[in-house]
């Protein structure tokens, strides 16, 4: 069984918790582990770890870095875990749990320097990598082994290394064959952890586990499928996936591949020009900016409808207006992080069409979304934005109801104001595919 020493990277001739070579108790063993290759990276409560690496008399303390008491926890040390405090938690109960506890004020652009340092070593290992947030990526590294002159979880353990030396912080590994249990894989064996899940047997290691593991199984439809009956993966294994589809729709039917371990998205480098769009031409060239502010909100809903069925985010919005001359006019700006919610995707399309001049016809509108990756990262929330993720779990509330009672039985008011306020008639949807 392949297995080498995490501690002096020696390799192993047996499985074992204690390396033969230096002592340490930092073995790592599995039949499969010489030949996985999707890696997901994920660094240790990342905002307080650079905060006690540059204050070491914070080693041992309880810490949070976050805003004043009306805020709430951006991230916290495992030391303050301990009390029961944990990331998006206001600060008033934080503080509540832990009156010792060390508040620390975020600084955004010492955390982003360590976060890229970290991404260029990345870069060292694959050409394929997908960060999904300043402390968090996917890779690939497939083919990688005559460049490293070892089979990627060596070198994976290597990196490790590496960023403890060179950045002084932890992270964890989860590796695996897909980027769903690559996920699942590194919050195993939190903090400073390294954890294999192989082919062999996943179904049965699936099977126990919650499925508020999935990703997009918030508290609200957890709640829902406890009430069908369905509280572990090992409940959806059982169920057939066509049940789950008439039951959930295309998420059920997500269920029950995920549910068997069955992930087929490929981790895809950022930047790669791949996009979700939707487009309307008008019958009668427009210029009413509330008709088309209108418009844009129920494109930016099908926009994100599609992310979530694709299981994207996309971290980069853009406007489309084509003039009745057919000029065609595109404006677009970066998010923060990246996103599956449909009125976020239309209010910065609004923002972007305010700055165009007023008055102005359009015989075309659209807007997409692109820089997509894996949809994990997306909508968590953070210091500055505490409402995302019951706004997600929201909208996605909303896809099941259109599943099962149709794609019209659902709409915000703001798309129904006074008198039935509707997109123009004669209005010909257009919408445009992945690329």
């Amino acid at each position: 069984m392949p297995a080498f020493c995490r501690e002096c990277l020696g390799q192993q001739t047996e499985q074992g918790r204690q390396c033969v070579a230096c002592g340490a108790v930092r073995v790592i063993a599995h039949a499969e582990l010489d030949r996985l290759a999707i890696a997901h990276i994920d660094c240790d409560a990342f905002f307080a770890s650079v905060e006690k690496r540059d204050d070491p008399s914070l080693k041992d303390k309880p810490v949070i870095v976050g805003g004043g008491t009306r805020g709430v926890v951006a991230t916290c040390c495992y030391v303050a875990r301990q009390y029961g405090i944990r990331s998006a938690m206001p600060m008033f109960k934080a503080l509540r749990l832990c009156p010792d506890v060390v508040v620390i004020p975020p600084n955004m652009r010492k955390y982003q320097e360590a976060g890229q340092l970290i991404r260029s070593m990345m870069d060292d290992l694959t050409p394929v990598v997908k960060a999904v947030s300043i402390d968090e990526a996917y890779l690939d590294m497939t083919g990688t082994g005559a460049v490293h002159g070892a089979y990627p979880a060596m070198a994976l353990a290597r990196f490790v290394q590496r960023v403890q030396r060179e950045v002084g912080v932890s992270i964890s590994v989860g590796l695996s064959y897909n980027p769903f249990l690559a996920k699942i894989a590194s919050d195993l064996d939190k903090p400073n952890g390294f954890a294999v899940i192989g082919q062999a047997g996943v179904s049965e290691f699936l099977a126990p586990r919650s499925v508020g593991i999935i990703h997009g199984v918030g508290a609200v439809f957890q709640e829902r499928l406890a009430r069908d009956g369905i509280k572990t993966i090992g409940d959806l294994q059982r169920l057939d996936p066509a049940e789950l589809g008439r039951r959930y729709g295309d998420e059920g039917l997500k269920l029950a591949r995920l549910s068997r371990g069955e992930d087929h998205r490929a981790v895809t480098p950022n930047g790669e020009s791949k996009s979700i769009s939707a487009e309307t031409t008008f019958e009668t060239d427009i210029s009413d900016p509330e008709t088309l502010e209108q418009t844009l909100i129920a494109l930016g809903e099908r926009v994100a409808q599609r992310l979530r069925k694709a299981d994207y985010a996309g971290s980069t919005i853009t406007l489309k207006l084509k003039t009745p001359d057919f000029k065609q006019v595109t404006r677009s700006r970066a998010l923060t992080a990246p996103t599956q919610l449909g009125h976020r995707i239309s209010a910065l399309g609004r923002e972007l069409l305010a700055k165009e001049p007023k008055g102005r016809k359009y015989r075309l509108i659209g807007i997409g979304v692109s820089d997509l990756g894996p949809s994990d990262a997306a909508d968590r929330g953070d210091l500055l934005d505490v409402t995302a993720p019951k706004e997600a779990a929201l909208e996605r509330t909303l896809d099941r109801l259109r599943d099962r009672f149709g794609s019209q039985s659902v709409k915000r008011a703001v798309l129904m104001p006074k008198q039935r306020r509707q997109i123009p008639q004669g209005a010909i949807p257009a919408s445009k595919p992945e690329k």
